[in-house]
């Protein structure tokens, strides 16, 4: 059955069905409604909801929260994240699993709670210190933001990682029907084999990112990267809408996503071979996926709301094969389906 939800709350709701027990957060615009939503909600599912005093008291709660192997989770925006990051680094650097949401808004600075994209760096790159990765994840319609909730927890879990999932404030705000996924149980989640539980009866266990030995931190470090290479063999995920026989290829991620679709169709009634390459991780990046297509293509068109972050993905990508063009809007500005019509004609002459 579908119900008519708001993005905030659909991925709330979503985010419990999946296990979400406990949550910390801070209110912040535009997602101050997945706030209000786990304030009402966990009460009534035996969770914990917790409002901080700060966006840094909040990633310090999740990080202790992590430690005992229960699904956690919060949500921000932008300035909030930015906040966040010091913990962030730490709770990557103890190899805990922990879901965030970043709806993102304009920037930078405090900017504005319109949509945006300018975000991308951060999640991807690693917004705090050290060698460390978070897998990334970008739904572009609520439908999938809700599916992908489950899988979030799951992955995290999987490879003792972080989980973002980078929306911005237009998937956040919107409304449309959404299907929720299914409960999960529970009471068959294993307890992890690291999880900080008591330690009756058997050893004590230690969670840290910490050694004063540059040798034994180096090992911890290989091993972290370990993981990440075994992530960005094993989960990259992407979208190929109407690309086999296409001239252009438009690559684009979570709202902008969902506006070139309607363009690729628009285009192709007036004649022109457009086709849309989506990934839903922008880390792991698809980059070998879209080396392989490019091949046949005349040009790529990079289209973000930000002025070029994942553009850099993309080159590395194409790495030289075709020419690569770029359009894109910022500050809360979200463009439009007839001015990415036009950058796209503009190629095709």
């Amino acid at each position: 059955m579908k119900m008519l939800m708001k993005g905030t709350e659909a991925i709330a709701e979503a985010a419990i069905r999946a296990g979400c027990r406990l949550y910390f957060g801070y209110p912040i615009t535009p997602q101050s409604e997945l706030t209000e939503y786990m304030a009402k909600r966990m009460p009534e599912v035996n969770g914990v909801f917790l409002q901080s005093e700060s966006e840094v008291a909040t990633v310090n709660m999740l990080y202790g929260a992590a430690c005992t192997g229960k699904r956690v989770m919060t949500s921000t925006s932008s300035p909030g994240f930015s906040l966040m990051q010091e913990g962030i680094s730490y709770m990557a650097g103890a190899e805990l699993p922990a879901v965030f949401i970043n709806v993102m808004r304009g920037g930078p600075g405090l900017g504005d709670i319109q949509p945006s994209q300018s975000d991308y760096f951060q999640a991807t790159k690693g917004g705090g210190h050290g060698d460390y990765r978070m897998i990334v994840l970008a739904p572009h319609t609520l439908q999938e933001a809700a599916n992908i909730m489950g899988e979030a927890f799951d992955l995290a879990f999987k490879y003792r990682m972080l989980v973002t999932i980078l929306v911005d404030g237009m998937i956040g705000q919107m409304m449309e029907p959404v299907e929720l996924p299914e409960w999960k149980n529970i009471e068959e989640f294993k307890e992890p084999g690291w999880a900080l539980t008591g330690a009756k009866d058997r050893k004590p266990r230690k969670v840290t990112s910490f050694d004063l030995d540059p040798y034994e931190l180096e090992k911890m470090n290989l091993r972290y990267q370990a993981t990440y290479k075994k992530v960005a063999e094993n989960e990259v995920r992407y979208e190929e809408f109407k690309i086999a026989d296409a001239d252009i290829i438009v690559v684009a991620y979570g709202t902008m996503a969902r506006i070139v679709k309607t363009v690729v169709d628009s285009a192709r009634k007036e004649g022109i071979k457009v086709g849309l390459f989506r990934p839903i991780t922008l880390w792991p990046f698809p980059y070998e996926r879209l080396s392989e297509i490019v091949g046949n293509v005349k040009h790529i068109l990079t289209v973000e709301m930000s002025y070029g972050q994942m553009l850099e993905d993309v080159k590395l990508g194409v790495n030289g094969k075709t020419d690569v063009e770029f359009y894109g809007r910022s500050a809360g500005v979200v463009p439009t389906p007839m001015e990415v019509l036009e950058a796209i004609k503009k190629i095709a002459r």
